[in-house]
């Protein structure tokens, strides 16, 4: 790539809304022959990366309203449609089946769960589903279940528990995850969450979580999630007309994400291999690519108008180039190409600001056992 070069304007791409929008015309194929009243609103969760709650309520807010932001999750209500696919921050969303308390510590009280199951309206249920873009033909369910604080059962029991009245009332056979098996694929996915004395049933909509992204198909150690990905952008306030840098892209994530939003973006990374997987995933979206050294990279002083970066914390990516000797200049760079009024968002492992920037704001998550945070920097 030039000096200074940028790649040309991308639109922005709908990868959930368009692979999901002939779903909604299909037959259903659960729904009873009942009188059907038509579903203008519906009760949904999403779940998302611990310590963005926020952020995912901010853009569960365009859809509809918020009624509870809480621990990993954000309720809400809205007019069901395959916009709820399109949550970006969003690892999952499902549809609410039931809600019961009086959950206590005790195994009797899994009685109350059943009993809950046994009441709930699926046909609803998997309407609203439908009308979201769910797929149709399971031909199994399966059911994962989350329990905060201790109790008497363990998370297996609750979902024996929903997963055996589910099964009777839609006539499934039901694949328990007791025994570590993992279920088929294209199954009805159901979640039980018990929190406090509370418990909540609910049907994943999508096939598969929305954290599995259709174009993540390469990966390399360290790879950003796309949902915090999502959310580091949001933060940056990327959007069309813009150019947002990642100097240490890996396998795209930043870039990509970026290009969903409708900026323009530009990955570098040192390593061949991650450049290689990078242009493999970002096939079609217009991001410009390269291999490079971030603590001396082939653009103008001040060209980009974002940054957003992942850094190599020296524990699954080791830093190379002159970051391996100089882990700064991955800083002086990226203070040299921002353009004026720019911002950089960065996932670090604590919220200490680099050399010559000021902390905005600091964000502290938690990522498969791990508790960075994400930091959003300007200039001093």
């Amino acid at each position: 790539m030039r000096d200074g070069a940028a790649p040309s304007r991308v639109a922005t791409w709908g990868w959930w809304t368009r692979a999901t929008r002939s779903f909604a015309r299909r037959p259903r194929r659960f729904a009873s022959r009942s009188c059907r009243r038509p579903v203008t609103a519906a009760r949904l969760v999403a779940r998302c990366v611990r310590g963005i709650e926020e952020l995912l309520a901010d853009e569960v807010g365009r859809l509809g309203t918020v009624g509870a932001v809480g621990h990993r999750e954000v309720r809400f209500t809205a007019r069901p449609g395959p916009a709820v696919l399109s949550l970006a921050t969003a690892d999952d969303v499902f549809v609410i089946a039931s809600e019961v308390g009086g959950i206590g510590r005790a195994r009797a009280d899994l009685q109350r769960l059943r009993r809950a199951v046994a009441a709930a309206d699926l046909d609803r249920v998997l309407r609203v589903r439908d009308r979201c873009g769910g797929p149709p033909g399971a031909r199994t369910l399966d059911v994962s279940a989350s329990v905060l604080g201790r109790r008497a059962f363990n998370r297996y029991d609750l979902e024996d528990a929903a997963g055996e009245v589910l099964a009777r009332r839609l006539g499934l056979p039901y694949r328990s995850r007791r025994a570590g098996g993992r279920p088929p694929v294209g199954g009805l996915s159901w979640r039980v969450t018990v929190v406090d004395d509370r418990a909540t049933l609910a049907l994943r909509v999508p096939a598969r979580p929305l954290h599995r992204r259709p174009y993540k198909q390469a990966s390399v150690p360290g790879t950003l999630h796309p949902p915090l990905a999502a959310a580091m952008l949001r933060l940056a306030g990327v959007g069309a007309g813009q150019l947002l840098l990642d100097p240490c892209c890996g396998a795209g994530t930043l870039p990509i994400e970026a290009a969903g939003r409708g900026a323009d973006a530009i990955g570098c990374d040192a390593a061949p291999a991650a450049v290689a997987a990078a242009v493999s995933n970002g096939r079609g979206t217009g991001v410009a690519w390269a291999v490079a050294d971030a603590g001396a990279l082939p653009l103008r002083d001040g060209s980009v108008d974002r940054i957003a970066v992942n850094p190599p914390w020296a524990r699954q990516v080791a830093p190379r180039g002159r970051l391996a000797a100089a882990p700064d200049a991955l800083w002086r760079e990226a203070r040299r190409v921002l353009a004026p009024g720019g911002r950089i968002v960065a996932l670090l492992p604590d919220p200490r600001p680099p050399a010559g920037l000021e902390v905005q704001r600091v964000l502290p998550v938690s990522l498969f056992g791990a508790h960075p945070v994400v930091v959003v920097l300007t200039p001093r």
